[in-house]
């Protein structure tokens, strides 16, 4: 019994710093939502998690500590709703970013992002014209186009130099025009145009604009990118969290052994060769 109790006052010890990573995760992601990902929905739930699970190893810890009955079976049903709710957010986080990625380029480094490639709640909810709006103005204001500029040598970077480097999705997807467009590299958010013509039937080739306001973003590519910017922020906070669920589900399994031993003791109900005695009493009493 106190075996138990000590092992579950650790483990509930570790689950709150292993809270702190959930926690920064959420804020994290609060950040890139300012500033890269433009979507800010997500981390308030994986803030609240880590919040819970704060709260909830700390009651479990002092109901392991202390012996208190109440507490260790809130702290159980507790923390079977934030393990319920854990994977249910870590389903949904993997469901919605399952499908989409960039597709390699011939002689680039890069690869060229479409929104026809993902489907699904994210995709309809970032392509939303209503949602896209904000989204617009937030990569706009990210000044991420902008930090794509290098200057090597005094000079700008020339072509080649411009095509080995690894764009992240939203510079891929929002700053340049597609490839297939078949635009002549000037700088890195200046491309001219060819014969209108012999444009390909992308319509994004025709929305591209060197107005350093507008560039490509109302192009489907950077909406592509925002969703491949987001699939990859959201698998680094999953991984995170399944670590921590593994934690949660093993000090939850071992924190059932300690309320069941602190019910007994409580109840003054008898331990190991005594109890089995008495479970098969014999037919002579006194």
């Amino acid at each position: 019994m106190r075996t138990s109790n000590h092992l579950i006052g650790l483990l509930n010890f570790l689950t709150f710093l292993l809270s702190v990573p959930i926690l920064a995760g959420g804020i994290w992601l609060s950040t890139r939502a300012n500033n890269s990902d433009c979507m800010s929905f997500l981390q308030w739930p994986l803030i609240v998690i880590g919040v819970s699970i704060m709260v909830v190893s700390l009651a479990g810890i002092a109901g392991a500590c202390y012996r208190n009955t109440f507490l260790m079976y809130l702290y159980l049903w507790a923390m079977f709703v934030i393990i319920a709710v854990l994977i249910g957010f870590i389903i949904f986080a993997y469901a919605v970013t399952d499908k989409g990625s960039g597709r390699p380029v011939l002689n680039r480094v890069y690869p060229d992002y479409y929104l026809q490639d993902y489907s699904g709640w994210l995709k309809d909810r970032v392509a939303s014209d209503g949602y896209w709006g904000k989204i617009r103005s937030c990569v706009h204001d990210s000044k991420a186009c902008a930090k794509t500029g290098r200057v090597v040598g005094g000079y700008p970077e020339t072509a080649d130099m411009y095509y080995l480097r690894k764009l992240n999705p939203i510079q891929s997807g929002c700053c340049k025009p597609p490839t297939e467009c078949g635009y002549i590299y000037v700088n890195e958010t200046v491309w001219n145009p060819v014969n209108a013509a012999t444009l390909p039937s992308n319509l994004d080739c025709n929305i591209w604009s060197n107005d350093q306001a507008q560039l490509c973003y109302n192009c489907d590519s950077c909406k592509a990118g925002v969703l491949g910017s987001l699939k990859k922020s959201w698998r680094k906070v999953s991984v995170i969290n399944i670590v921590v669920l593994i934690i949660l589900v093993i000090a939850y399994v071992i924190a059932c052994g300690a309320f069941r031993n602190n019910k007994r003791m409580d109840n003054d109900e008898p331990y190991g060769a005594t109890r089995m005695e008495k479970a098969r009493p014999t037919r002579i009493h006194f």
